[in-house]
């Protein structure tokens, strides 16, 4: 599968996951929030953090998904570099709180780290694909 391909199919599928996810947690944050490997449930209004947190979560999935239709894919490929902080400060918080490793490694760090391969091949696709500005030769006086 060509370079461009498969970045393409990887950050598309970033792009559902991501959404998805996010509207589980703004939809259903009760039946939603034990898959994030949090040991326990918010406590008095703490649930409405959950919701936040699918909104953070569908505003990251539309701004990739904007740049992967719009055609900037060094955007993109920046984008992902900078989104995967998310996912990894969700695996830190998970293990700081004393939840599932499983959960913290499986999933938050394995997508964050994904999303750094997809981030730095995008850039490296579109760093081979820049045109690189002609020298002018002298022309004799």
């Amino acid at each position: 599968m060509p370079l461009k391909k498969f970045n393409t199919v990887l950050a598309a599928a970033f792009v559902l996951f991501i959404l998805w996810f996010g509207t589980e947690f703004i939809l259903s944050p009760e039946t939603t929030a034990p898959g994030f490997g949090l040991p326990t449930w918010p406590s008095g209004d703490g649930g409405g953090f959950l919701v936040v947190k699918g909104i953070r979560d569908v505003v990251m999935a539309l701004v990739l998904g904007v740049l992967l239709v719009t055609g900037h894919r060094r955007a993109l490929g920046w984008a992902l570099l900078v989104e995967a902080f998310a996912a990894y400060g969700d695996m830190t918080t998970v293990l700081a709180h004393h939840g599932s490793v499983a959960i913290a490694l499986g999933i938050h760090c394995l997508t964050a780290t994904l999303m750094v391969v997809n981030g730095l091949l995008l850039l490296r696709e579109t760093r081979e694909a820049a045109p690189t500005p002609a020298t002018p030769t002298p022309q004799p006086a």
